[in-house]
């Protein structure tokens, strides 16, 4: 179809993104690079600075939220993670990385700017542009190797016949991107733990670019829904997920998958339910709390909203569960659930 109509009278014919002018991403200033990068905590002194705080408010929460994900871990249940990409922008990857080779988060989902920061981060050390600069004169988001770089990870998922998640960390590891060890994604991979990605075309600035795959990247975000799906078979057996500065997309995402995994649940008579939830984020939102924290535990189940900077309350958390969980003392989840087709 080569035309849209508004109207019979005014046709307007979508661009032609061949047309759009990129730039180098040398030219482009970074506001985050590895440098800037948190450093894992030993977990050792943690516990004692977690049994001196109050036991009231949030401070209980966390504390009970601490302990929930830790009887989770030793019983072999997930427990996963959903973050915004603002968690990458703030400097986090390591502290997550540094649970995941732990054995403490079993897997992760990011929206589609997760995997944009991770590749920057991965091949060029930098990532996050000034958008008030670049809208002004049609640069923001246009970075010609972040486009190719995203397009041809894209396509090497779709070659492996693997989600979007799974493909573009064996993407980075193929390709020995000089940052891949402080790559989220390579990490997952590596370690065979679930990444999945949920994409929302049109809303990332890969979609600007020549080369960008609308059905391709739809069908690999799919199929990483559907390994969602999987993940929260499990978790909602008594496992924990996490939502981290994600205020709209992951959200919807969870609501979705949780009820297909309760669909397949009950046809085979698993109990269900017992879910744990959190949500982390600056500022209370109305979809995490309803869609995260409240709808899937209402009946059974157990739900808490945190509030603060990630580059604060991330490490905070990181700390609190590996004074509570040494190496040793955490199971492998009891199923797999594989990236493959």
């Amino acid at each position: 179809m080569s035309k849209y109509f508004y109207s019979e009278s005014a046709p307007v014919a979508p661009v032609e993104l061949e047309q759009v002018r990129t730039i180098a991403i040398s030219r482009r200033a970074n506001k985050v690079t590895t440098e800037d990068f948190a450093t894992p905590l030993a977990g050792s002194g943690s516990r004692a600075f977690f049994e001196s705080l109050p036991n009231q408010l949030k401070a209980k929460d966390l504390n009970k939220f601490l302990e929930l994900v830790t009887q989770a871990r030793r019983a072999g249940l997930p427990f996963h993670m959903m973050m915004g990409a603002h968690l990458i922008k703030v400097g986090l990857n390591p502290i997550v990385i540094d649970l995941m080779k732990r054995g403490i988060v079993t897997g992760i989902s990011f929206n589609g700017a997760g995997v944009i920061h991770d590749l920057e981060l991965a091949y060029f050390g930098g990532t996050s542009e000034s958008v008030e600069k670049g809208i002004n004169d049609g640069t923001f988001g246009m970075a010609r190797e972040t486009a190719e770089l995203f397009n041809a990870a894209v396509s090497y998922a779709s070659k492996l016949a693997a989600g979007l998640g799974y493909g573009a960390g064996k993407f980075i590891l193929k390709e020995k991107a000089p940052n891949s060890s402080q790559s989220i994604l390579a990490v997952a991979a590596k370690l065979k733990l679930p990444a999945t990605i949920h994409v929302a075309i049109g809303a990332d600035i890969v979609a600007q670019n020549p080369g960008f795959s609308g059905s391709m990247i739809g069908e690999l975000s799919h199929y990483d829904f559907k390994i969602l799906c999987a993940v929260l078979q499990k978790a909602d057996q008594g496992g924990v997920v996490a939502n981290i500065g994600s205020i709209s997309l992951l959200p919807e995402v969870f609501l979705k998958a949780l009820t297909v995994s309760r669909n397949l649940n009950k046809k085979t008579k698993t109990k269900t339910g017992e879910i744990i939830t959190a949500n982390f984020d600056m500022i209370p939102s109305y979809r995490p709390s309803q869609n995260v924290v409240l709808r899937p535990t209402m009946k059974t189940g157990l739900g808490f909203d945190f509030s603060g900077h990630h580059e604060i309350m991330i490490p905070l958390l990181a700390w609190g569960l590996k004074g509570k969980l040494s190496k040793n003392a955490v199971s492998k989840p009891s199923s797999k659930t594989s990236p493959k087709k």
